[in-house]
């Protein structure tokens, strides 16, 4: 584990599950903390002024890392969160950018609620978690890049160039498994009068078998950052995760936004 892995983990788990805000942040973060976390402010302060209430109101944490990924600068992790002995629990995945030191100067993430039943059976985060195939680092951040650019943007039907016809494990909690899962997902949004575009891509960031794509995507009429994590075997996407949260505005938009 790399010392920018560290300092993000360290984040979470001393300044958050822990309840010690105010050493983890300023221990673990750079001469700047720029924030597009939802109602988080930047800065030091920023990040106290949201957590130190949070912290109070919610004296049991449970919280773990499921996965990471490492990527330059970049740190990417999926994290689960139950509070109170479960009263409410949520799904969280976290990109930090870091400095020259590894420690934090920037942080984007999208927060979805647990869901207990799920189409597929799949929770939102079970399945592998071992990185692998590092040496396919490159070719899998190519097919990402690919099947977000033609299929996810572009709107192209030749789905089977990027998604294995045989394998296709859904972790998002309204699809079914397989190709014919998400088709069924898609006709039933059209049912609905609804469209699911992705406009704009924010960041893509690997590491071995897993890819993960941060974008902006319009559902029906309402505009959501989403992250994707994809898991690649022999050249084809054979898994997927993603959490998606509405775009802030008014109010609760006390930063740069989500992007």
């Amino acid at each position: 584990m790399t010392k920018k892995l560290e300092n993000a983990q360290a984040l979470y788990m001393e300044g958050i599950r822990d309840g010690n805000a105010r050493e983890a942040v300023t221990k673990y973060t750079g001469d700047r903390y720029t924030q597009h976390s939802t109602g988080v402010r930047d800065g030091v302060e920023g990040f106290l002024e949201f957590f130190e209430p949070f912290l109070e109101n919610n004296p049991e944490r449970d919280i773990q890392v499921v996965r990471s990924i490492e990527d330059g600068n970049f740190v990417w992790l999926q994290v689960s969160q139950s509070l109170n002995g479960g009263v409410s629990k949520w799904i969280t995945m976290d990109m930090f950018d870091t400095d020259e030191n590894d420690k934090i100067v920037e942080h984007w993430d999208v927060i979805a609620e647990w869901v207990d039943e799920t189409v597929s059976g799949n929770s939102q985060i079970d399945g592998p978690v071992e990185i692998s195939d590092l040496e396919k680092t490159e070719a899998n951040r190519t097919l990402i890049e690919g099947f977000v650019d033609e299929i996810l943007i572009g709107g192209g039907q030749n789905y089977t160039d990027y998604i294995s016809a045989e394998t296709y494990i859904q972790h998002n909690p309204d699809v079914g498994d397989g190709l014919a899962g998400f088709g069924t997902w898609v006709g039933d949004l059209a049912a609905e009068g609804k469209s699911l575009v992705y406009k704009y891509c924010y960041k893509i960031l690997a590491q071995g078998n897993f890819v993960v794509s941060y974008c902006l995507m319009q559902l029906g009429e309402d505009d959501y950052a989403v992250f994707d994590l994809f898991r690649i075997e022999d050249g084809l996407i054979v898994e997927h995760w993603d959490n998606m949260e509405l775009l802030p505005s008014g109010a609760a938009l006390v930063n740069q936004g989500k992007f």
